[in-house]
């Protein structure tokens, strides 16, 4: 369904006309306006939230090789502002139908200096945030160009405090501690990562992110003499040239989430909803759900079982799955060596490695068959070096063999190239209906709209770095909540249940333990965004432990998100929605507090509420924990008593009348 409403008639102006006038868009409940007009020939915007402007006087600029960039720009014409109101389906993401307002303008620049430069910017304004981006249409006599930079500036007009990651180049993996720190205080010219966040004076909240990021160079956020620019990933091999456009093309959306309440960033459907529909036809195969992942215990296995990556092994993996509605078996590794032949060191792809012949001792088609038997999918970890070379040849013999998907690993990139490889992957994946998880890569923009077999990313410093660093903080889980899960899902290794408090935890790399309780590690599940979460210990560490029950119900995807409690930096509550039974999550940082929840947000109803909760003494054994059941409507109130580094579990099944 989708419903265009006409807000102003269609005009035409050149600069003469327009010099003292500005194309205003304003979301469609009023509270967010976007500004655009030129000054000094240079086109600028503006964003004001409730009347109060955040950034003022920004440009927007393009540098061209062979074109240059807006010297003497002038508005060549304006569209209607249109308002828009559709719904969607998403087969993946935190709402299973989305609503999608907003009110767009598409303005026509070009340049009296630079004839041949003719770019469009798309503005859409949301009730949460604004998204732009740069246009460029076919012109006559040039069908190809170079882009070497992007010059989208973020003026902001107080000085908002900070939490970001800092990056040493482009060559990165995005796994790091986010720190915060006023505006002033930030280095001049060191690379931030997006999403970063803003916090402005009166507690209002700003996000910045991209979307829709294809054929195209990643965006970052630097500041230059005391005003944040973007800055683009270069094409690899030299620094000069960022993208490489075939008109007619598009930027990625620029976007920025804003709210002066912090869960409604969380809750903000703005970057799905800016990326297209499915490209997938079919859709019955894709099923988001839990999955093992052995190399981040060690691959344990009982002593009666013969070690090796083999049946045997992986048969004891999927039997646990079957038994626990754990919905896949990931095959990574057995002994510091992959599934598949590969004479290289340490994971990298060596001169003949080979991805579509196992190690000696491995019939991934018996092991395959014994998982669809069991009800339980097959997937696979890969090197992206390893796989892509051969990409055709081993979907075509995964597919055969019956796996439901993989792991594609150590990308470590985001220039125009590798974001190439990336959309290829999922479109040739699709085809073979295999689903992808992508690691050590950038951020997500929303493609899992697109291409919903793209299931989860990770691009974030997560529980596997509790094998060798003590690090992993509850603090640093609150960071990733309110910084990069807010460009989508997170993928997190989950799933460690041996907690230790943070003054005993200790590194140990077979048999890992997580630092704080057992409750912080069953609300990340529900916290986190992430259709493919792990269930990364190994069996024997789940069976008949306290909580284990949650995570055996934790459904791959959801019909609605709502934040009812958060403070930044301190805590954050997070219900999704699967059907009519709710969940609720709450993490906790390192001081122990009480805080408020309420259900208005239910329906009306009588619902069964299970409430997981860490015990009195979890400072001294973290892996105890208290259960109570009763029943509930949407007047519940109540206290909830936070551990330090600690969490809680609520999970409400509706009732029959």
């Amino acid at each position: 369904m989708k419903r265009l409403l006409l807000i102003a008639g269609f005009f035409s102006l050149h600069l003469t006309l327009f010099a003292q006038k500005e194309v205003r868009v304003s979301s469609p409940d009023g509270h967010i306006v976007f500004g655009l007009s030129i000054n000094a020939g240079i086109p600028i915007y503006s964003v004001s939230h409730k009347k109060n402007l955040l950034i003022d006087r920004s440009s927007l600029n393009i540098q061209i090789e062979g074109i240059g960039m807006f010297r003497q720009a002038s508005i060549s014409r304006s569209t209607a502002v249109k308002e828009v109101r559709e719904t969607y389906k998403l087969v993946v993401g935190k709402a299973g139908n989305v609503i999608n307002n907003y009110r767009q303008v598409l303005i026509s620049l070009e340049d009296d200096l630079s004839p041949d430069l003719k770019i469009d910017i798309e503005v859409r304004v949301f009730n949460d945030g604004i998204a732009f981006r740069y246009s460029f249409p076919k012109q006559e006599g040039i069908s190809a160009f170079a882009i070497t930079e992007e010059h989208t500036q973020f003026r902001f007009t107080t000085n908002p405090v900070v939490k970001a990651l800092w990056l040493p180049n482009f060559t990165s993996s995005h796994e790091g501690l986010y720190t915060t720190m006023p505006l002033s205080e930030i280095s001049e010219d060191t690379l931030m990562d997006m999403p970063a966040l803003f916090r402005f004076p009166g507690k209002t909240y700003m996000a910045i992110t991209e979307a829709a990021l294809l054929d195209y160079a990643g965006m970052y956020l630097v500041k230059h003499k005391g005003v944040i620019y973007s800055q683009l990933s270069p094409l690899p091999g030299q620094q000069k040239i960022k993208v490489n456009v075939s008109l007619p093309h598009s930027s990625p959306w620029r976007v920025l989430l804003i709210s002066d309440r912090l869960g409604a960033l969380i809750e903000s459907n703005i970057i799905s909803s800016l990326n297209a529909p499915s490209a997938i036809k079919d859709l019955s195969w894709l099923r988001p759900g839990t999955t093992t992942f052995p190399w981040w215990n060690g691959t344990i296995i009982p002593d009666s079982i013969k070690g090796g990556n083999n049946f045997e092994t992986n048969k004891y993996y999927i039997d646990f799955c079957a038994a626990n509605n754990i919905k896949y078996h990931s095959i990574v590794e057995y002994g510091g060596h992959e599934w598949y032949t590969n004479d290289g060191e340490g994971y990298q792809p060596g001169p003949n490695v080979d991805i579509t012949k196992p190690v000696p001792g491995l019939d991934m088609k018996q092991v395959c068959d014994y998982g669809k038997k069991k009800g339980v999918g097959i997937r696979v970890w890969t090197h992206w070096k390893a796989l892509y070379p051969k990409l055709d040849t081993a979907f075509a013999l995964f597919e055969e063999w019956g796996l439901s998907g993989m792991m594609v690993d150590f990308m470590d990139r985001d220039d125009q190239e590798m974001v190439n490889i990336q959309t290829e992957i999922l479109q040739k994946a699709a085809k073979h209906h295999l689903h992808i998880q992508f690691h050590g890569a950038y951020k997500p923009t929303g493609l899992h709209r697109t291409y919903p077999n793209e299931f989860t990313r990770e691009g974030a410093m997560n529980y596997e770095y509790d094998k060798w660093d003590t690090i992993i903080t509850p603090d640093a889980d609150l960071n990733i909540v309110f910084t990069r899960m807010l460009a989508g899902s997170t993928d997190y290794h989950l799933g460690g249940f041996r907690a230790l408090p943070r003054n005993k935890f200790v590194v140990q790399n077979s048999r890992p333990f997580v630092m704080g309780t057992r409750c912080h590690m069953l609300a990340m599940y529900i916290v986190l965004e992430n259709y493919l979460p792990m269930v990364a210990d190994y069996p024997d560490a789940y069976i008949n432990q306290p909580g284990f029950e949650v995570i055996k119900k934790i459904p791959g995807t959801w019909d609605e998100t709502r934040v009812p409690a958060a403070e930044l930096d301190k805590y954050v509550a997070i219900a999704r929605r699967k059907a009519d039974t709710w969940f609720i999550g709450t993490i906790n940082n390192h001081e122990a507090r009480k805080i408020k929840l309420d259900l208005h947000f239910l329906p009306s109803g009588q619902y069964r509420m299970e409430m997981f909760n860490d015990a009195p003494d979890s400072d001294h054994d973290a892996n105890h924990l208290t259960k109570r059941v009763e029943i509930v409507n949407n007047r519940f109130s109540r206290e909830l008593v936070l551990a330090a580094d600690g969490g809680n579990v609520i999970i409400l099944t509706k009732l029959k009348k």
